[in-house]
């Protein structure tokens, strides 16, 4: 079969087809590019020195692996007018500390995020104190969305070019999608969805429109997947809270982009058999991942395919600490080659990692993933070969 390139590879997999081989992409979308910028964390979230896409296309080439691009920027234009005032408020050698004042019209929400010099970014105060007092600010996020300056995005498809899938995230209605909005976190936001289930629909159909809204200016400028769901999504509330509120939207956004053509995805990290399982027979999404195992997840890659393979494309799934972070390269390439063997048959998986490798995961153990892939994903697979090597690394490892 003639080598595709990597965003031949990802497509054609992410349609639950056969490329040359299995992509391999690991979840390397936050830290590990910044711990290759080289700079305090908060240069390239706070001040875009570099900007985060460009320091994951630096990663991609760096390990020489499949690019998962989920940084497609539309800066959408919004009817509600919302301007932001920054001010950096602590600076010193250990972390960078922002407010952020976001002024609706009808009234200002105010922000805290605290920036490490080596993690990402965490708020320390939130937008939402009052959730109805604040409601009539708050919604104006969540306003209809009028057109986009697409020259960033535009730039973006041209760094990229055939390294990975191009993806916007387009997020459905959710607590997994609004936590980081409330002081006092999922507890708040809880609360508050019980307390206030009117203003909880008003705002979920707000935000459904506005979904719709950006997927049908993201379809016009050339999207090749929209990415949907949101960390947590049956972790951070509960299977009929996520079926009541981001479900609708989910199904609404895959059916358009079956329609246009357009690949669509899932990422939601956690427990996740669940969604799994309604996706494959409830919406006509594409692809699912990261499909993690317990216990930060609920996931066998193998039942995941062995049920729902004829109908979604499985990314995942290696442990983010047992192996990426802690594991030795022998450990790494044993669950690549499990993984591969478990999902890889036929086509529709790409080999990755469960949610965000850890800012110090060895590069080698990286490396050693990515060459596994390579070596042992060529289609059609040679599964003996595959378990020979498992036995290998098994017997070695006793």
């Amino acid at each position: 079969m003639e080598v595709m390139t990597s965003r031949e590879r990802m497509m054609i997999a992410m349609r639950n087809g056969q490329p040359d081989r299995i992509p391999v992409a690991p979840d390397i979308s936050n830290m590990i590019p910044c711990r290759l910028v080289g700079k305090p964390f908060w240069e390239v979230y706070e001040n875009n020195k570099p900007p985060l896409w460009k320091a994951y296309l630096e990663a991609v080439k760096f390990f020489n692996m499949d690019g998962w691009f989920i940084y497609g920027e539309m800066n959408f234009k919004k009817q509600s007018p919302i301007t932001i005032t920054r001010k950096i408020l602590e600076l010193d050698d250990e972390k960078c500390k922002v407010e952020e004042v976001f002024h609706t019209p009808d009234g200002d929400l105010r922000q805290i995020t605290v920036n490490p010099k080596g993690n990402p970014p965490t708020h320390i105060e939130k937008m939402i104190k009052d959730f109805e007092g604040d409601f009539k600010k708050f919604k104006h996020f969540y306003s209809r969305v009028t057109g986009c300056d697409s020259t960033l995005f535009q730039h973006q498809k041209k760094e990229l070019g055939e390294q990975g899938i191009m993806c916007v995230c387009i997020m459905p209605p959710g607590l997994q999608n609004y936590v980081d909005f409330f002081q006092g976190s999922l507890e708040a936001v809880t609360y508050a969805y019980y307390d206030y289930p009117e203003l909880f629909k008003e705002l979920q159909e707000m935000h459904e429109k506005q979904c719709i809204d950006m997927l049908e200016i993201a379809i016009d400028n050339g999207v090749d997947c929209i990415l949907t769901g949101g960390s947590g999504s049956i972790t951070l509330q509960s299977p009929d809270i996520w079926r009541e509120l981001s479900l609708p939207g989910i199904k609404k956004i895959t059916r358009l982009c079956k329609e246009a053509g357009v690949i669509s995805g899932i990422h939601s990290c956690g427990k996740e058999e669940y969604i799994v399982k309604v996706c494959a027979e409830e919406t006509d999404l594409d692809y699912i991942n990261p499909l993690e195992i317990a216990p930060m997840g609920d996931c066998d890659l193998g039942v995941c395919k062995e049920r729902y393979g004829n109908k979604l494309a499985l990314m995942g799934n290696l442990h983010t600490t047992n192996v990426m972070l802690y594991g030795s390269t022998e450990l790494v390439k044993l669950e690549s080659l499990k993984a591969i063997k478990s999902a890889g048959v036929n086509g529709g998986f790409v080999l990755s990692t469960g949610d965000q490798c850890g800012r110090d995961t060895p590069f080698e153990n990286i490396f050693t993933m990515v060459d596994t892939a390579k070596e042992y994903g060529q289609y059609p697979l040679d599964l003996d070969k595959i378990t020979q090597e498992i036995k290998r690394l098994e017997n070695k490892m006793e």
